[in-house]
């Protein structure tokens, strides 16, 4: 395992998934999917009720890893220079200037997203895609580390606007924080009754142990069999009865790089079946559009993937 100062890219996930848990009672699950993303260079959708400390796990995060946080709150009449930024003339130099907007961070909260026109929702596409953003004709470089939460209530919601098959398929993995129990709910009241934890978390890794730890993510051996399986996988939500639009080759490729990076955190060099079928749901259910008649009659995307992991041959 790629080392560095000492500790083992297992142990820095650990110290990270154990810092943002100080916050976050009862969702290690959760950090865990956070973390396979976050180190494999995907993002993240987070689809849940308001309330249930989404903005909380993303905050931690980036304490945590001791990044540049930024959160933007998308309503209907943001426009895509409110994330991207904006030039104006100096007077004074007789030029332009161009102000960056928040996308120009480490991690990006993009707070209820589907709260925005679609016009502004795709001013992240590029960013998400290509680590960049084009404005007035000039290409301009993201930091290194860039790493999107975005959250959105879900559809049934007023006021919301569903995102385009393109924005969905920019994101490694989609899941639910999900309400803990109420004896978990009961320590949250007793944590915040005179501050919020957050406020005291600090730092627990460097940026070289960040770097080691997406190194390491891609070291971890993905053997032919194992490709296959995962392209078997994706390639039956294509066929399923009830399904318009399957899982693209991106949902293939990222499927590889989530369950290299959970490999990597059980203390293993090399993916198996279980890593693959953890984050099967959350990485293919959302990128699936599901005939308007299976709709009505019940079927889920969540379904049709778990169907799909029973049916298809896993390797030895």
């Amino acid at each position: 395992m790629t080392s560095t100062n000492g500790n083992s890219a297992q142990e820095v996930f650990h110290k990270i998934s154990r810092n943002i848990e100080k916050v976050m009672r009862g969702q290690a699950a959760s950090i865990r999917k956070l973390l396979a993303a976050f180190a494999s260079g995907g993002h993240v959708l987070l689809e849940d009720y308001p309330g249930t400390g989404k903005t909380t796990l993303a905050k931690a995060l980036a304490k945590s890893i001791d990044a540049q946080f930024r959160r933007l709150q998308f309503t209907p009449d943001l426009l895509p220079s409110d994330i991207l930024g904006v030039s104006t003339f100096d007077q004074r130099e007789q030029t332009f200037r161009f102000h960056e907007g928040p996308v120009f961070a480490n991690i990006l909260l993009a707070d209820e997203i589907n709260r925005a026109s679609p016009r502004t929702q795709s001013a992240l596409l590029e960013a998400m895609g290509e680590g960049q953003v084009s404005v007035d004709g000039y290409r301009r470089e993201l930091p290194e580390l860039f790493f999107v939460i975005a959250t959105q209530n879900p559809i049934e919601f007023r006021g919301t606007y569903p995102l385009p098959e393109a924005q969905m398929d920019r994101f490694a993995l989609q899941f639910q924080l999900g309400y803990v129990t109420p004896e978990l709910e009961m320590g949250i009241l007793t944590d915040q009754e005179i501050k919020h934890p957050i406020d005291d978390l600090k730092a627990c890794v460097s940026a070289a142990e960040i770097t080691a730890l997406k190194r390491a993510v891609r070291s971890v051996r993905v053997n032919e069999e194992m490709k296959r399986y995962i392209v078997d996988l994706v390639n039956a939500t294509r066929t399923m009865p009830g399904v318009q639009l399957g899982a693209s080759p991106r949902a293939s490729l990222t499927l590889m790089k989530v369950a290299q990076s959970l490999a990597l955190f059980d203390g293993r060099e090399f993916v198996t079946p279980e890593s693959v079928q953890e984050l099967a749901i959350p990485v293919m259910a959302h990128r699936l559009v599901m005939e308007p008649q299976a709709k009505f009659s019940g079927q889920t995307a969540e379904g049709i993937v778990r169907e799909v992991v029973q049916k298809v041959h896993v390797p030895a």
